[in-house]
Formats: structure tokens, C-alpha cells, sequence
């Protein structure tokens, strides 16, 4: 006799997930303008008693500003990719209130997309949380609850 396969999926914390991917979404936008002065190259000299070393190692500040722009230029644009890729996974409906909503320059209310999609309000916010929820799992940035506590996904 045949066994019937059976998956206990892991309650997910709705509230959790949420918050989470709007956080991702909110620092999505910041990084598409942002670049922080820290990266910057410091512009005064050093002066020190200690003789340079003829070694291959690099020290001076100009040098590790540009390896830290680089380092953050890449970490930024492989975040942007991820999240584009991501919501493009969406339907149509869902990618197009996330776009309206979060990704765009201008800033826009919720009012705003439900008018501007000619939905209703009921149905712009239950296809709003069903993109969130989707677009948690494509980034794998669900919460999850266990034994009471919200834990992220691993």
C-alpha cells in the first residue's frame, strides 16, 4: 500500500514579513540615490616618521576608499538586481502596485495606486499583501513564528 506524502509547512508571521519587505523596498529606493560620504577618499595628507616599506601591501586612505566604493557600488547594484529580479516574478496586478507604490522616484499614497490601477481599496490591499508575501519568498526574507517568537528565514 502506497503512503500519502504530507508537508507541515511552518506558520508565517504575516505582520513580520510584512515589515520586513517594506524595509527592503524603502532601502531599495535609498540605494538608487545614495552614496555615502564615507566612501569618500580623504583629501589631507598624512605626514609619518615611519619609513615607507617596499612590501605590496596597500595602506594609504585614497586606496581603501576606492576598494570600499567598489565593494559597496557591487553590494548595491547585485541588491537592486536582486530585488527587480524578484518583484518582476510577481503577477502583473502584484508588480504593478509594488512598482507604483515603492519603486518608483515620486513617492506615492496607497490611495493613489488603488485610483490610479482602478481598483478597489479591498482589493488593492489583499493583492498588496499577497505580493508581499510572494515577493518575501522570491527574496527569501520571510519570518516565520515558532513557539510563539517571530524567527527570519535561514
Amino acid at each position: 500500500m502506497a503512503q500519502q506524502l504530507s508537508f507541515v509547512l511552518p506558520e508565517i508571521d504575516r505582520v513580520g514579513t510584512k515589515n520586513r519587505v517594506e524595509n527592503l523596498l524603502e532601502q531599495y529606493r535609498i540605494l538608487l540615490l545614495q552614496v555615502d560620504i564615507e566612501f569618500l577618499p580623504k583629501v589631507t595628507a598624512g605626514y609619518s616618521l615611519v619609513p615607507p616599506s617596499n612590501t605590496n601591501a596597500f595602506h594609504s586612505s585614497t586606496e581603501d576608499a576606492a576598494i570600499k566604493i567598489v565593494d559597496y557600488q557591487r553590494n548595491r547594484t547585485e541588491f537592486i538586481q536582486r530585488m527587480q529580479e524578484s518583484v518582476n516574478r510577481l503577477s502583473y496586478q502584484e508588480r504593478s502596485i509594488i512598482i507604483r507604490r515603492y519603486m518608483l522616484h515620486e513617492e506615492y499614497y496607497d490611495y493613489e495606486v488603488y485610483n490610479e490601477l482602478g481598483m478597489s481599496e479591498r482589493k488593492y490591499y489583499r493583492i498588496k499583501a499577497r505580493a508581499f508575501l510572494r515577493l518575501a519568498f522570491a527574496l527569501r526574507e520571510e519570518v516565520y513564528v515558532q513557539d510563539g517568537q517571530a524567527v527570519p528565514a535561514e
